[in-house]
């Protein structure tokens, strides 16, 4: 519980509008063979989060961390279609009507997974964080299949803020409990993600773009840059997350599948929407992708 929660931002934002574990510590025998690999999440990315258990074939999600206190704690979050955004599942949990509500999205394509969890506020507060990790094996691509070894990835993006969205999944209270003890729901940004991987030099960059938030549209939001970073040997990365020339974040990521078909990855940005600044802590957002080779039969319709 290391953040404080935005709410009254959100509520000024509706009037000016118009209204560190991966997947790795966990098993998931019964969806996939093979070996979960990946490297340690970067700490400002998985926050409260300690581990995610995910069995796509029967739509489960096991969540551990992102609890009240430093004592990890382990939910099963309940599967909402109606909240799913951008490809992504949703998942909620929420005891009783008093109690934090907490929203997690996650992916899976070929042996790529990411999933981002945060509670709604309460009491001022929020919890959140997001993880990756791949399934099986990993082989780089040919580098003479295309133009400098350059391996283009398109897909879509889901985040979620400290800031309050739609009330539609909360419980409705009994009676009429006075509003500052009330629980809040984490609001979601969607957006498209593409990156460039140059498996010749080792190098990675992409954007986030076409953002949005869900519960405030037209707000202006703005695009993440992922600032070129270094691919390392097993697949892996990490680096700087810009809105234009300024430092909002990190990201980082996972190559999977032969010859890397799909990249899994998340972020964590701060104080990066203007639109929703003037509160006396700032905006944090975190959010994931997972995405398909240019060169696979899944390749999305942005794909040259």
């Amino acid at each position: 519980m290391r953040r404080f929660w935005l709410g009254l931002a959100a509520a000024s934002v509706v009037s000016a509008c118009g209204g560190g574990n991966p997947f790795t510590e966990t098993t998931d025998d019964d969806t996939d063979s093979g070996t979960d690999t990946g490297s340690a999440i970067p700490e400002s990315i998985a926050n409260d989060l300690d581990s995610v258990s995910y069995d796509a074939t029967n739509q489960t999600l096991t969540v551990t961390g992102v609890g009240l206190d430093e004592t990890p704690f382990t939910a099963t979050y309940v599967r909402k279609p109606a909240l799913d955004r951008a490809g992504y599942e949703a998942y909620t949990v929420q005891d009783n009507e008093l109690t934090e509500h907490s929203t997690a999205y996650v992916r899976q394509s070929g042996g790529g997974y990411a999933a981002v969890v945060v509670t709604g506020g309460q009491f001022g507060y929020f919890q959140g964080g997001a993880t990756y990790a791949r399934t099986g094996s990993f082989t780089e691509p040919d580098t003479e299949s295309g133009p400098g070894g350059i391996v283009s990835y398109a897909g879509t993006y889901v985040g979620l803020l400290n800031v309050d969205g739609d009330t539609g999944d909360l419980i409705v209270p009994s009676g009429s409990p006075d509003t500052v003890i009330l629980p809040g729901q984490a609001a979601e940004v969607t957006g498209d993600v593409f990156i460039n991987a140059d498996f010749s030099d080792q190098e990675i960059k992409g954007t986030i773009y076409n953002r949005e938030i869900t519960d405030f549209p037209g707000t202006s939001v703005e695009d993440l840059i992922l600032v070129p970073t270094e691919i390392a040997a097993d697949g892996t990365f990490d680096g700087t997350v810009n809105t234009g020339s300024n430092g909002v974040g990190t990201y980082g990521g996972i190559f999977s599948g032969t010859d890397a078909e799909v990249v899994a990855g998340a972020v964590h940005a701060e104080s990066h929407i203007d639109a929703l600044s003037g509160g006396i802590n700032p905006i944090e957002e975190y959010g994931v992708f997972v995405l398909d080779s240019c060169d696979s039969a899944n390749a999305d319709p942005v794909c040259p």
